[in-house]
Parts: C-alpha cells; sequence; structure tokens
C-alpha cells in the first residue's frame, strides 16, 4: 500500500512540476515541441521515400552537376 501512495503522490509531484515549468518556460517548451514535429516530419519523409524507387548516385550527381539527362 505505501509503493502505491508513494507512486501516486510522485506522479502528482511530477505532474505539477511540468506544469509550472511550462508555464514560466514557455519559450523553451516552444522550441522543444517544435524541434520534436521537425524531427517527426524528417522521419515522415524519410519513410515515405523508402517506399518510392531509389535513384541511382550517378543520377543524382547529374541533377547537382547540371547535365543534361
Amino acid at each position: 500500500m505505501e509503493s502505491l501512495i508513494n507512486e501516486e503522490k510522485t506522479k502528482e509531484l511530477l505532474k505539477e512540476i511540468l506544469i509550472e515549468m511550462m508555464q514560466s518556460k514557455r519559450e523553451i517548451f516552444y522550441e522543444i515541441v517544435l524541434e520534436a514535429l521537425e524531427e517527426i516530419g524528417l522521419a515522415n519523409a524519410i519513410i515515405e521515400g523508402r517506399s518510392n524507387q531509389f535513384v541511382s548516385e550517378e543520377e543524382i550527381l547529374e541533377i547537382l552537376n547540371g547535365e543534361p539527362e
């Protein structure tokens, strides 16, 4: 029983701490959330790219060098 009470108190304290930090340090949390969303977008783009056909290194270099196809 004591373990359950301590666990619940710990969870409540963590919630209170996070809420207080979010309220007092909004800019920091905004940056963290923004960074996480960018990472998710990048991961989704990678996953989407993997389902498409691969392009050879040669084709990429031709495009980068401006060589005609």
